[in-house]
């Protein structure tokens, strides 16, 4: 009988491109810190170590100035729910102007108040009113431009973008000073400018254009005729091209086409194409060199539009199962509304379409599906402390987490509006194959489990079941693999430095190893004189493999050898013990203890109240002049002007 999956579906919020960084410095702040961190998607909540449940964060710090400025140096948003002086004498020094700093948000602790302090028209003043509206607070708007004509010219509705930024300010300044605004709307859905206080006229000296043609030349004097030209997201570029195609190529082409038809690359609101091109790299490629994403519609969708089309190919149908890529993705994304405004263009052996949207923008959210992604996530022994930036922002970003329920609960706060799949223990083959389903149909999905992915964990599992089936559209999927901290690595840490010299990891699990391949492999470590690691060590019914790997070790080093026993790394109820070799019993293992067997060179010593476990690798044999080598000191200047 195949598991079955408990799912929980939420709908997810959206927010900045940029990741999101909520900082809390207090446990009484902590209950809207994760209140705002819920409410983003992709955002991660860090506490300060001392002050706050490490538990209850993703991310712990020690020093808040430090942590700052690296979270803000990364180019991360900065929600502080803490007093804004904090924020403003940590991050002073690195500001560098008002188009590169990114945005940072000061929140008092009770959640009532948001107040951009930096980047309001870099999204933050849009972030503050949001998660004003979400969490029933106020958000203090302090640029005048939004305070008196009801909205930032720098800072137009999402995939909206300006033709030339720098225009911006006189023309907001002649707005304040009183002049009427001129508004020309000739594409797109310009409700939020139209709808504004903004002084309108036809007569108006301030000129705001809304257009998808690209525009030549420049204003000569911008004092005298102000004028912003904003460019929305109405533009479709569908995109056919042969297997394997140059980027290059396919990127030329469709720039090429646009400025034949006098657009403007920055209308282009997406790129598009059959589910079949999800994983050619040359639409990513030209997705990427416009800043846009890209989307993909099946062949079914990509027929439908074949009474529309300009130049259907029977040669196409044969191929893809739909008259026409380019042209059809084009239309399927900008509806029945939408009208084809160049038909196909050619280059060697790429395709290019373009469609214009109208009267709506494009929301890609909302057309054709995305790459699937498959992030196959190891999260260590489950400590935030222990678990990689890396891995949190994988988990952060996606909208579906698979994992042993367990595994799932460890991530506390991280799993907070997400869609959540988990099943029993044992039905590993199960979760990987439901997370590459889920990443088949365009969704960003992290596959968990403790440790390190890519060590008796579920990446070879995915890998395995890509070999042994071969399914399209699992191999479209976008797959990455990152690193945790191993059960190896943890028990040696709160030991000492048992893996200091050459060492081997052998699972003691005879359910999908034959026990002769097991003996096999303890005979060779057992003679090579390795330090070793034994996974799964023991079960309920499997007791004795333990027992004689003990018996075959005794005869080839000591029998006050060290053994190191990690029950539950990095958990509350943690322990950890050394005994001598040839005092191992197995009931002092269970299924959730590692086990790490020194070599016939690792000691075991008592310093002060501490026991430790070390393999020496040989640096004594480097001699004196080593050991007195100068170590030089100084102070970075980093470090000074923090």
């Amino acid at each position: 009988m195949s598991p079955v999956f408990e799912s929980r579906s939420v709908i997810l919020p959206t927010g900045p491109i940029a990741p999101i960084a909520v900082v809390c410095l207090t446990q009484r702040a902590l209950p809207t810190a994760r209140r705002i961190a819920s409410a983003l998607e992709g955002a991660t909540l860090h506490g300060l170590r001392t002050r706050v449940s490490t538990k209850d964060v993703d991310i712990a710090f020690d020093d808040t100035i430090s942590h700052l400025q690296h979270i803000f140096a990364a180019d991360h948003v900065v929600i502080g729910v803490c007093a804004s002086g904090i924020l403003i004498r940590a991050l002073a020094p690195l500001l560098t102007g008002k188009w590169q700093d990114a945005a940072v948000i000061a929140v008092d602790e009770a959640g009532h108040h948001f107040i951009p302090l930096l980047g309001g028209h870099h999204g933050g003043n849009r972030l503050a009113r949001d998660l004003a509206d979400r969490l029933g607070g106020q958000a203090a708007i302090t640029t005048p431009g939004d305070a008196a004509l009801g909205l930032a010219l720098d800072e137009p509705p999402a995939g909206w973008k300006i033709h030339d930024p720098a225009m911006v300010k006189p023309a907001t300044a002649a707005l304040l000073a009183g002049q009427t605004a001129k508004i020309t709307i000739n594409a797109g859905n310009a409700a939020w400018l139209t709808n504004s206080t903004i002084a309108q006229s036809d007569n108006g000296t301030v000129h705001l254009t809304v257009t998808a043609q690209e525009i030549s030349g420049e204003n000569d004097d911008p004092a005298q005729t102000p004028q912003v030209i904003f460019h929305p997201p109405v533009l479709a570029l569908g995109i056919g091209c042969e297997r394997g195609c140059d980027a290059q190529e396919v990127i030329t082409l469709a720039r090429q086409t646009l400025t034949a038809n006098h657009l403007s690359p920055k209308a282009v609101g997406c790129v598009v194409s059959i589910d079949l091109k999800a994983d050619e790299e040359a639409v990513h490629a030209l997705a990427a060199d416009l800043g846009v994403p890209a989307r993909f519609f099946d062949a079914a969708t990509l027929e439908a539009e074949a009474p529309r089309l300009a130049t259907p190919s029977d040669v196409v149908f044969a191929e893809t199962g739909c008259h026409g890529v380019a042209e059809g993705a084009a239309l399927a994304a900008v509806g029945t509304d939408g009208t084809l405004i160049v038909t196909k263009q050619k280059s060697k052996r790429a395709t290019c379409a373009i469609g214009l949207s109208s009267p709506r923008d494009l929301i890609p959210t909302d057309t054709g599906s995305a790459q699937g992604r498959l992030s196959v996530v190891g999260i260590g022994p489950g400590q935030p402390g222990w678990r990689s930036p890396e891995a949190t922002a994988l988990i952060a970003r996606a909208t579906d987490i698979v994992g042993y329920q367990m595994y799932i609960d460890l991530l506390g706060g991280l799993a907070d509006g997400k869609r959540l799949h988990h099943s029993d223990l044992g039905a590993e083959e199960a979760r990987a194959r439901h997370a590459l389903e889920l990443a088949a149909q365009g969704r960003d999905v992290a596959l968990i489990g403790s440790g390190d992915a890519g060590i008796y964990a579920l990446a070879t599992l995915v890998f395995e079941l890509l070999d042994r089936e071969n399914r399209p559209e699992w191999n479209r999927v976008a797959i990455a693999v990152s690193p945790g901290i191993s059960a190896l690595q943890a028990a040696a840490s709160r030991i000492g430095a048992p893996l200091g010299h050459d060492f081997c990891a052998i699972s003691l699990s005879d359910l999908l190893t034959p026990r002769d391949d097991i003996l096999r492999r303890l005979r060779a470590a057992a003679e090579g004189d390795f330090v070793i690691a034994f996974y799964n060590p023991v079960s309920k019914r499997r007791r004795d493999l333990l027992a004689t790997a003990r018996d075959m070790l005794l005869a080839h080093r000591p029998a006050d050898t060290p053994v190191v026993l990690g029950r539950q790394l990095g958990r509350p109820d943690e322990e950890i013990k050394v005994v001598p070799l040839a005092k191992l019993e197995v009931d002092m293992v269970d299924m959730l203890t590692v086990v790490l067997v020194g070599s016939s060179n690792s000691r075991h010593i008592t310093r002060g109240t501490r026991d430790w476990v070390y393999t020496p690798r040989g640096y004594e044999k480097k001699g004196p002049d080593a050991a007195s080598a100068p170590v030089h000191s100084s102070l970075s200047d980093k470090g000074q002007s923090a």
